[in-house]
C-alpha cells in the first residue's frame, strides 16, 4: 500500500458527509480527530459521554461533534447531531487514512499461484501467499507475510492485515477486516480417546464469515469437523478471542477479548460477550442476550436479558472467608428447608 497522507478536508464538506447541522465558519479546514482536552485548531473533538461536559467549556478544537443540548457551552463551531458517537465513527473513516488509498498490486516478493483468481485492484503485500484456487475479489487487499488458503473465497473489499492466515476452503464476505495474527479455518480441537492415547478426527468442515465482519489481532476461528463454523454478518470479534469448531454466530453480535467459545455453540443475533467470557459447548443463547465480563456459561439461555456469573473482587481476606461458607451453602440450605418444612412455612 502506498503511503497516504491525513485526509483535509472544510467544516462544511464534513457536515455534508456526517448529515450535521454546522454553526460555524463553513470554510474552515480540519485534518484529524482528537480529545477535547487534546484537540488542536486543526481538529474535531467529539462530545458523546457527560462525564466529558466539563472539558467542552476549554477546548480548543476547530470544531465539536455534540448534541444540540450541550450547543450553549462549546466555545468553538460545532456540528449538532442527535448522536454524535454515531457522528464520530462516521467521521473517523473519513480522517482514516487506510480508507482510501492506491493498490501497490502485487509485490514482487509474493506468490500467488498461476490457479488463483484476482479481481480489479487487489492488492498482494510482500512475503504473502495466495494457494492454489484462491478466489479475490475487487479490492481486496492481502497483508504482508499473509497466508489465503487452497479454494478460499474472499469478497470484494475485504483487507487482511499483515500476518493474517486463512486455511483452505475458507469463505469470508465482502468488506471484512482480519486484523494480524488472526487464524480462521485452523483445525478443531477433535480427538478420539482409546484408553491410552488421542486419535486426531480430521476437520472436514469449513468457516464462513460474512459481510462486514471485523476479527481481532491473536483470535482464532477453528473450521467445522463435518459442516461449517458460521459467523454472521456485522459481527465484531475482540482480539484473543477463541471460537471452536461448528460454532454459529448471528448476525450484529459482538464478542469482547478473551471470549471463549466451546464447540457446536449458538450465539444469536444481536448478542454481546464481555471480556473474559466462556460458553460451555452445545449450548444456545437466544437472540439479544448480554453476558457481562469473566461470566461462565452452561447452560442454554432462552430468553433476551443481561446475565452475570461469579463474584465481584473483594479484599482477599473477606473473600477467603465467603469462599469456605460456599463450601457449606448446600448443608445450609437442606437445615434451612428442614426448619421450614418443621415449622410449616
Amino acid at each position: 500500500m502506498t503511503r497516504r497522507a491525513t485526509p483535509k478536508m472544510t467544516l462544511g464538506d464534513l457536515a455534508d458527509q456526517l448529515g450535521a447541522r454546522l454553526v460555524g465558519d463553513a470554510h474552515r479546514q480540519v485534518n484529524g480527530l482528537a480529545t477535547l482536552n487534546a484537540a488542536e485548531p486543526g481538529e474535531v473533538a467529539f462530545l458523546a459521554n457527560r462525564a466529558y461536559l466539563k472539558d467542552l467549556p476549554g477546548t480548543h478544537a476547530g470544531a465539536v461533534l455534540l448534541h444540540p443540548q450541550h450547543a450553549e457551552s462549546c466555545p468553538v463551531d460545532r456540528l449538532e447531531l442527535d448522536n454524535p458517537y454515531l457522528g464520530y465513527a462516521a467521521a473517523s473513516r473519513l480522517f482514516d487514512p487506510l480508507a482510501s488509498h492506491e493498490s501497490a498490486g502485487i509485490h514482487p516478493s509474493a506468490v500467488v499461484d498461476p490457479t488463483a483468481t484476482l479481481g480489479a485492484r487487489v492488492e498482494v503485500g510482500p512475503q504473502a501467499v495466495v494457494e492454489a484456487g484462491a478466489c479475490l475479489g475487487d479490492d481486496v487487499s492481502v497483508g504482508a507475510g499473509s497466508v489465503v488458503g487452497a479454494d478460499t473465497i474472499i469478497g470484494d473489499g475485504t483487507r487482511l492485515h499483515a500476518n493474517v492466515t486463512v486455511y483452505h476452503g475458507v469463505v469470508i464476505g465482502r468488506r471484512a477486516i482480519l486484523h494480524s495474527g488472526c487464524v480462521v479455518g485452523a483445525d478443531g480441537f477433535g480427538f478420539a480417546h482409546d484408553g491410552s492415547r488421542w486419535h486426531k478426527i480430521a476437520q472436514l468442515g469449513g468457516v464462513v464469515l460474512g459481510n462486514d465482519v471485523e476479527v481481532g489481532s491473536g483470535s482464532s476461528i477453528d473450521r467445522g469437523a463435518l459442516g461449517d463454523t458460521l459467523i454472521g454478518d456485522d459481527v465484531k470479534i475482540d482480539s484473543q478471542v477463541q471460537i471452536a469448531h461448528n460454532v454459529q454466530i448471528g448476525e450484529h453480535s459482538a464478542l469482547a477479548g478473551c471470549v471463549g467459545i466451546a464447540g457446536s455453540t449458538r450465539v444469536g443475533r444481536h448478542c454481546m460477550l464481555g471480556g473474559g467470557v466462556g460458553l460451555a459447548g452445545h449450548l444456545t443463547l437466544c437472540d439479544g442476550v448480554q453476558i457481562t465480563g469473566m461470566s461462565l456459561v452452561t447452560n442454554s439461555i432462552h430468553e433476551p436479558g443481561v446475565y452475570s456469573s461469579g463474584t465481584g473482587a473483594m479484599r482477599n481476606a473477606q473473600w477467603r472467608k465467603n469462599a469456605v461458607r460456599f463450601k457449606h451453602l448446600d448443608d445450609m440450605a437442606k437445615r434451612l428447608a428442614r426448619l421450614e418444612k418443621r415449622h410449616g412455612t
